[in-house]
């Protein structure tokens, strides 16, 4: 027999004696003192094994606890977005609903005018022509030249119209033009568009009095828009005494540029008068 064998076979026979040993002797309390014994001998070992799982315990808790921190900051930044957004949908809302009664009363205090709301759309993208498009069509009962205005004042006029949509010439429009009327004077003119300037009011009268501040109204001349809506406030005033008429450069009273939502005047009558009067 080799050497390795017979160091496997005194294995054995050891192993089978404890056995017996705890088998039989186990029972009687015999063997107390040997555990005790052992219980000493290998307690060291066995503190120091549980003393070094504590430490891998707390040492995986250390490694682990910036990445929770990481997980927890980014879902309180994921919770800061989502409530950052619902905060804008609600002001877009409120500015929208706000808008809205602006039309509202704007509708209510003018009871003659039939008008229907609509919402911007588009607008052209080159400086060439200035315009608008809104949701309302031939389908809502839209036909060209009805007049758009807002509660603050005159828009422009429909131009264009489809089923579901329409072109507004502006009132800053260089083919645009509309019959004005100077409130405090009563002078009449002619208010027509300019490319890449404010409009201008021509045709006035030389000698009668136009300052600037003065408020310019539609003069419902023509039957082409209702009297007195606002068309905008002059802003200054040119012409000699040797001229027949003279002219004042006109600061609209819309931003057409910031424009979301108009008022087209199905019908209204000639003679209905209109809007707040005196410099914004």
């Amino acid at each position: 027999m080799s050497q390795s064998q017979s160091r496997a076979a005194a294995i054995v026979i050891l192993v089978l004696l404890v056995a017996f040993m705890a088998l039989f002797l186990g029972p009687t309390g015999k063997l107390l003192p040997i555990e005790k014994g052992a219980l000493q001998l290998f307690s060291p070992v066995q503190y120091a094994l549980a003393r070094s799982v504590e430490s891998l315990d707390s040492l995986r808790g250390v490694i682990k606890g910036p990445v929770r921190l990481q997980e927890e900051n980014e879902e309180l930044h994921r919770q800061i977005r989502a409530l950052r957004t619902q905060v804008e949908m609600l002001r877009e809302a409120q500015i929208e609903n706000e808008v809205l009664r602006e039309q509202l009363g704007f509708a209510e205090a003018h009871p003659s005018y039939q008008v229907l709301p609509a919402e911007v759309i588009g607008r052209d993208p080159s400086n060439l022509v200035r315009s608008l498009i809104v949701d309302r069509g031939s389908d809502d009962g839209v036909m060209s030249d009805m007049p758009v205005i807002t509660d603050r004042g005159l828009v422009g006029r429909v131009v264009e119209v489809h089923r579901t949509s329409s072109t507004i010439l502006l009132l800053t429009d260089a083919a645009s033009s509309v019959n004005g009327l100077v409130q405090r004077t009563r002078a009449t003119g002619i208010v027509q568009g300019r490319m890449g300037r404010n409009p201008v009011m021509r045709f006035i009268p030389q000698g009668t009095p136009v300052e600037v501040g003065d408020v310019i109204l539609t003069s419902g001349l023509g039957g082409n828009f209702p009297k007195r809506i606002v068309i905008g406030y002059v802003t200054s005033v040119t012409g000699e005494d040797i001229d027949l008429f003279q002219e004042a450069d006109i600061r609209p009273a819309v931003d057409c540029n910031a424009l979301e939502m108009v008022l087209l005047l199905l019908s209204f009558s000639p003679t209905e008068s209109g809007s707040t009067n005196g410099m914004p």
